[in-house]
């Protein structure tokens, strides 16, 4: 886990290190320590020029139509309660409920995976922030974007209507972290309307700058929960979604299920219920309120039929939007599970099998490296990697999980917002290099690709990231990611994660080891 220390003032930080957890991106050249200081120094608090205190700031395209602009006011939380805290008793999933004219349920789920894990959420919330102590109207956090751990100034002025808040508030009245954490993400999409809509993924990684694992749960694997209980014990940040209804009118299903809604994974657990194993799955809705109440919901009588002692370990009756549901039913009722971590250690199966992994910063520029997809016939022309993939030992290959290759394609967007980011059609390929081509040096042409299929790839996909988990046999093979169309200049990030360090970057077009 990456700790932030802080270098003597003498020493000089390096163009490597800007960008690193330790020494972020002054997001807009906006420096805390500064700002802080100089309005402790003229007992002035802070006010944001930045992220100003009008409608550019809340919703600049009238996006949000039940939010009436003209009656919000902006309060500090001095304004709006006697004894503003930032934190009242620790940080919990439970502080906290979505406001109801911003639908920014999939980073809030995320902020409910993220409160699980206290290093993590250092990380994004520094230490030393109050309302007493050096207080001067002034906070930050800090976001890992595309590659760059970035630091995020923000005043603690908030929208308000009528004293309350209008979008995410503590349950507490006086507890401000979560509509602090919000303010300061909306300023980097560029307005709070910005963060209407997304996937859980987006927000899970900009916390942690992790590993991303995304499983489709129609095509679920049958050790689904055995990957979970894994995934738990490994402290990773977990959250699902489900399907879009086909009336907006019903968001919520008879059986308490939101359509079209992100949630929070909060833990997995093994009961025995009438001398049989069963596996289950808790969920958070960030509502706060609508739960499941199929079986093993808050008032099942299933819970009668365990032991005393798995039922004092997980169950709770309480309207507080978290529900223990079967995997079978999870699989049934979402469509699709987000899994972030630090490390993918966790997926090889054994102690004894790590993962290493290699990053490029790389790029599509129309007319020498932007080819297009698989289909194009300048599709040898995209930027081109190389891996080696090592025959493992008996125990490493044979792990829980038979695959030993995690490749991820992210697309740079430098637009700051969000809405209007011009997200392209992306994927990736790879091809196996038959051995007695493996000391070919350079990209290969058009003739290599034209004669074979590719082994592995993600289709092309309009997000913002596309992955894939997958098993190779032992030999050399080439990546290539591309975007749909030939001549679309995009920047990207592909990172590659194997139990083996095996990776080389080959040719020059445009590729720059991050």
């Amino acid at each position: 886990m990456p700790r932030v220390t802080k270098k003597p003032r003498n020493a000089r930080t390096t163009k490597e290190e800007i960008g690193s957890l330790t020494f972020p991106v002054k997001f807009l050249d906006q420096d805390y320590e500064e700002l802080l200081q100089n309005c402790l120094l003229n007992k002035k608090n802070f006010v944001d020029e930045k992220f100003p205190l009008n409608r550019s700031s809340i919703d600049p395209r009238k996006k949000l139509e039940e939010l009436n602009q003209g009656r919000i006011k902006w309060l500090r939380p001095s304004q709006i309660v006697k004894d503003p805290q930032l934190i009242v008793e620790g940080v919990s999933r439970f502080d906290y409920a979505q406001g109801k004219y911003l639908g920014n349920c999939w980073f809030l789920a995320s902020v409910g995976a993220l409160t699980f894990q206290t290093d993590i959420l250092n990380q994004v919330m520094p230490a030393g922030q109050s309302f007493s102590k050096n207080y001067g109207g002034i906070f930050h956090f800090r976001f890992w974007r595309f590659g760059k751990w970035i630091d995020v100034v923000i005043d603690d002025q908030l929208p308000t209507i009528y004293g309350k808040l209008i979008f995410v508030h503590s349950k507490t009245s006086n507890e401000f972290w979560p509509a602090l954490l919000e303010k300061a993400y909306a300023k980097v999409c560029g307005s709070y309307a910005n963060m209407h809509a997304g996937f859980v993924s987006e927000a899970l990684m900009d916390f942690t700058g992790g590993v991303h694992l995304y499983l489709e749960l129609k095509k679920t694997r049958t050790d689904l929960w055995e990957l979970m209980d894994c995934a738990a014990k490994a402290k990773a940040l977990m959250g699902c979604g489900t399907p879009q209804g086909k009336s907006p009118k019903i968001p919520v299903l008879p059986n308490g299920i939101v359509q079209g809604h992100a949630y929070t994974v909060t833990g997995v657990f093994k009961v025995t219920c009438q001398g049989k194993p069963v596996k289950l799955v808790r969920v958070l809705n960030p509502w706060g309120e609508e739960e499941w109440t199929g079986d093993w919901s808050d008032r099942s009588s299933l819970w009668k039929k365990v032991s005393e002692n798995d039922r004092s370990e997980c169950y709770s009756l309480a309207n507080d939007g978290e529900f223990w549901m079967s995997v079978e039913d999870f699989t049934k009722s979402f469509e699709d599970l987000d899994i972030c971590c630090l490390r993918p250690d966790f997926l090889s199966g054994t102690s004894k099998c790590s993962w290493t992994s290699t990053c490029y910063n790389g790029s599509w520029e129309a007319g020498t490296t932007a080819g297009g997809c698989i289909k194009r016939d300048t599709f040898w022309t995209n930027p081109q990697f190389r891996v080696r993939i090592e025959e493992l030992d008996e125990e490493c290959a044979g792990g829980q999980y038979p695959e030993n290759i995690l490749v991820s394609l992210m697309q740079i967007n430098e637009k700051r917002n969000r809405s209007l980011a011009s997200e392209r059609s992306i994927g990736f390929y790879v091809f196996a290099i038959p051995p007695k081509l493996k000391d070919e040096i350079g990209n290969f042409p058009a003739k290599f690709f034209n004669q074979r299929k590719p082994v592995a790839d993600t289709g092309i996909v309009k997000a913002r990231e596309v992955m894939s988990f997958f098993k190779l046999k032992p030999g050399a093979y080439i990546i290539i990611p591309s975007t749909n169309k030939p001549n679309e200049n995009a920047k990207f990030i592909l990172s590659v994660y194997s139990k083996i360090e095996s990776h080389k970057r080959t040719g020059k077009r445009g590729m720059t080891d991050v």
